[in-house]
């Protein structure tokens, strides 16, 4: 089976030129800054592990919200906790209401003598100023309620210029502004499976971006064009009455507004009320690091299966690396290594991932731990969800970006998502804005069913290790490589889709079919892999994708002036079904010249 890959929202970690590393050294006994660390019960207490040495020599920088945001280890063992406690239950029983229904319409409501209507409100997120932006753009009243500060972290992007370039057409960014956003162009790209072979493609990821110049570009155009920011605020809940809802902030403000877009990312309070507290399907754990030091840098790896399966915690793990040249200096790369796991009890921590990751990077890259200067530690956890995208399930409030779940359960590509529909989603929220199609029906058809996506599941379980499978440990690094091989026979134009994240369902068949006629002995291994009922599961959606390309690429051309005609909402409607089937089966994507 072909397997889409990576575009981590972690991408290349971009540490200022001014701040300090931290340059590894032989562990140390358990006294730190003169003082025993002691138990409060008397007995000493165990010493520092490498993960924490290392990040309590870097110097402390300002953390920004979203995923990779956080630097600190005080931040790395919070996030341990909100792991493990994903892991160890099956329900959420304390989930907070956030969104009540009030009949009727707002009535007897003081909102105070100054307050305003807005169009659109959007919550939360580093990637909601994108949206924000391109909304207000249209005329729109759009305001901004971030608990934070709006700003791009430090650590860099990676993204191809294709992909950068669909902002540029949804008319927010500028062809120069692109330019100056770019902190490092590198080719060729490597797609490499250890003991097997590797493949070098060109312009896959191949540029860093900054993150704070973007966002800051964004914040700046967004003011410009009327948009209302309200940083420092965090919303306490939500109530919807038929004509407007009304959000009301941690602080007692109220603000009224037409639609609420949430784009509070993967932990939305929001997105938690909707699954009622349900764990994920799925999980993708990521730890990495940017250093300083390293003599080969010119290309990146787009993908590296290690070629057996890894013990950590309780399981055992597949790992992958990624790594590309950061634009803070010509020596400075950042690594990343990341595994998918099922969450349940015992499922590895990141500070132990990272006690791996400092024991195999040096192997990986050909390097000399002692010698590099550690600039930046680097993790996350994704979720996923096998019924995604999240269709909306209130009236007036509409889930995007991560909250959404639109992004691919094997890349968790939150900002290369985020280009690919930023104008299919901006079109269709100003439509229903103008329309007054905001009930929840009318909502739930910007987050249609994607066939391409829901195939995507499968790709995530068979790059998953499962206990008690008996196959051997260098199964997925071998189903990996013969996939790869296969799509590389077939050429740029099955292979490059996949590796920008997009499934079609022409070099899907292409590549099954080769794989099959190849190396049919692999079937039995991927059956007990992946299980009889995900492919059975799989099967609908392949059939599905298969459908969705017919109905775009026949029925569309041949309605597409029919649908024009119809009445306001009619065309609404239709013009949502035209998008689901184009995007539901990857045929946005446009080879490149």
């Amino acid at each position: 089976m072909p397997l889409p890959f990576l575009l981590l929202p972690l991408s290349t970690a971009h540490p200022p030129r001014a701040r300090h590393g931290a340059r590894l050294e032989a562990p140390r006994p358990c006294v730190r800054r003169g003082i025993l660390r002691v138990r409060a019960s008397g007995e000493a207490a165990p010493p520092p592990s490498r993960t924490q040495m290392i990040m309590d020599k870097i110097s402390g920088g300002d953390e920004v919200g979203g995923a990779g945001g956080a630097y600190s280890y005080e931040a790395l063992k919070r996030l341990d906790r909100v792991c493990s406690s994903i892991c160890e239950s099956q329900v959420d029983s304390n989930v907070p209401e956030i969104v009540t229904r009030v009949q009727g319409p707002l009535v007897d409501y003081d909102l105070g003598s100054d307050s305003k209507i807005f169009d659109v409100l959007v919550c939360g997120g580093t990637l909601c100023i994108f949206i924000a932006t391109a909304l207000s753009y249209k005329g729109l009243r759009v305001g901004i309620i971030e608990r934070n500060i709006i700003k791009g972290r430090e650590q860099e992007w990676n993204i191809s210029r294709k992909e950068l370039m669909e902002i540029v057409e949804v008319g927010i960014l500028s062809e120069a502004e692109v330019e100056q956003i770019i902190t490092s162009d590198f080719n060729p790209n490597r797609c490499a499976f250890e003991n097997k072979g590797e493949i070098w493609m060109e312009n896959i990821l191949h540029l860093g971006i900054s993150p704070a110049k973007l966002v800051e570009i964004m914040k700046e155009r967004f003011i410009s064009s009327g948009g209302t920011i309200l940083e420092g605020k965090s919303l306490s809940s939500i109530s919807v009455h038929d004509d407007l809802a009304v959000l009301k902030l941690s602080d007692g403000d109220c603000l009224p507004c037409r639609l609420v877009v949430d784009a509070m990312g993967n932990f939305s309070p929001i997105v938690r009320q909707i699954r009622s507290g349900r764990k994920p399907d799925g999980l993708c754990l990521v730890v990495g690091s940017c250093a300083h030091g390293f003599e080969k840098n010119t290309t990146s790896d787009v993908i590296f299966s290690s070629s057996s399966v890894k013990r950590a915690g309780n399981f055992g793990v597949q790992l992958f690396w990624e790594a590309f040249p950061a634009g803070s200096g010509p020596t400075d790369r950042t690594t990343y290594m990341f595994t998918y796991v099922d969450p349940q009890f015992g499922c590895p921590k990141l500070e132990e991932l990272l006690e791996i990751y400092w024991n195999l990077m040096p192997g990986y890259q050909d390097v000399v731990l002692e010698n590099l200067e550690i600039r930046r530690v680097i993790f996350g956890i994704f979720p996923t969800y096998r019924d995604s995208p999240l269709p909306a399930a209130f009236d007036r409030i509409l889930q995007v970006g991560d909250a959404s779940g639109i992004q691919s359960p094997v890349s968790f590509g939150g900002f290369g998502s985020l280009t690919r529909h930023l104008g299919r989603l901006s079109n269709g929220v100003y439509e229903a804005v103008s329309g007054d199609f905001l009930d929840a029906h009318s909502l739930r058809l910007l987050n249609p069913y994607m066939p391409n996506l829901s195939a995507s599941w499968l790709f995530q379980r068979a790059m998953s290790t499962r206990p008690q499978t008996n196959i051997s440990p260098t199964f997925i690094n071998d189903l990996l490589f013969a996939n790869f091989q296969s799509m590389q026979k077939l050429g740029n134009p099955v292979l490059r889709p996949f590796l920008q994240d997009v499934i079609q369902f022409g070099p899907l068949v292409k590549t099954l079919g080769l794989v099959m006629l190849s190396r049919p002995q692999i079937l039995p291994s991927i059956f007990k892999q992946v299980g009889l009922g995900v492919i059975l599961n799989w099967s609908s959606h392949f059939g599905m994708l298969g459908y969705y390309t017919f109905l775009s690429s026949f029925i569309d051309p041949a309605i597409r002036t029919w649908v024009e005609s119809l009445p306001p909402r009619n065309r609404y409607q239709w013009k949502r079904y035209l998008e689901a089937w184009q995007y539901g089966a990857g045929l946005d994507y446009r080879q490149e010249e």
